[in-house]
């Protein structure tokens, strides 16, 4: 199995807002005082667009789909929380903590997929969770270490271990289960995607290891990620409210391997932690800061990876 793609669905947004159903356990939103909904929005395009053409210059395949009015859905730009794609011709489909995000999942970008060249062989569909109040977000709420048959998870409001063990069977996976943690107002809560605060590339890991408080649980996962031979990468919790977690390795033309992340989460890098990350891939960085703001996501986030194969 690959650990990393090609190509990547993208969605871009038409009402981009601050959304209130998500903002009640995903504390990096914020309100963008004195900003119109239209203001707010077009600032989100602009973002989008000039992040799609770095990707697709250095020869990422992005296939980019428009987001429609109606129903509202102001965090489709977020794809990877209610979808994901395998090489076994897989689709999955997740149980969404917003009410309002449920309406995201599309049956429409599937034929649009199909009409790209994938095979699409199967639907696997949690979403009946929702019905029980329980949750987990697509690949938010799970990392997926691909090539070595495992899924990291941080449990959360947004990510049921039930859910979680039942997918995993499903695909054939590991479970590595744990909680990690933010600090709010003085207070340890929990972070609502396990992709805030770790990223799994080819040949290395990029983890917030201060977030995993139980010191059993954070010993248990720093050795599953070197027992993979992952170097390992540690960055604050500064850092990860910068979105310093939120990245993504990518393939772009000749299979050249890209970290993708955003501005924010570059500046707050160290130079040490630079060096160690472009040992491994080269760095492309764009400007996200109001979809960070409102949206409360990053660069990874509004990507969905697509392993389909292809016809």
């Amino acid at each position: 199995m690959k650990q990393t793609t090609n190509s990547i669905l993208m969605i871009r947004p038409v009402a981009f807002r601050m959304n209130e159903q998500t903002a009640v356990n995903n504390y990096y939103q914020k309100v963008l005082d004195g900003l119109s909904p239209e203001t707010v929005n077009a600032k989100a395009q602009k973002e989008f667009d000039t992040f799609v053409a770095k990707l697709r210059k250095v020869g990422v395949n992005v296939i980019v789909v428009e987001d429609t009015l109606e129903p509202n859905t102001p965090d489709s730009i977020f794809p990877n929380n209610w979808i994901s794609f395998h090489e076994s011709g897989d689709v999955a489909l997740y149980p969404m903590f917003a009410e309002n995000r449920r309406a995201e999942r599309r049956e429409d970008i599937l034929d649009i997929l199909e009409d790209e060249g994938f095979q699409i062989n199967q639907i696997v569909d949690y979403t009946s969770a929702e019905e029980d109040n329980v949750f987990l977000e697509g690949t938010g709420s799970l990392l997926l270490d691909r090539e070595n048959g495992k899924a990291y998870c941080a449990l959360s409001p947004r990510a049921d271990e039930e859910v979680m063990i039942e997918f995993c069977e499903d695909f054939e996976l590991t479970p590595v289960i744990f909680e990690a943690f933010q600090t709010v107002n003085g207070e340890r809560k929990l972070i609502y995607h396990t992709n805030v605060m770790m990223c799994l590339g080819d040949t290395f890991a990029v983890i917030c290891a201060d977030c995993i408080d139980d010191k059993k649980e954070r010993k248990m996962v720093l050795d599953s990620l070197r027992g993979d031979d992952k170097e390992i990468i540690l960055i604050t919790e500064e850092q990860v409210n910068n979105f310093a977690g939120n990245m993504l390795e990518v393939k772009g033309k000749n299979d050249e391997r890209f970290l993708v992340m955003s501005e924010s989460a570059y500046k707050s890098l160290t130079k040490k932690q630079i060096a160690q990350l472009e040992a491994h891939v080269e760095i492309i960085h764009s400007s996200l800061d109001t979809i960070e703001a409102c949206g409360g996501g990053s660069a990874r986030c509004m990507m969905a990876e697509i392993f389909l194969p292809k016809n």
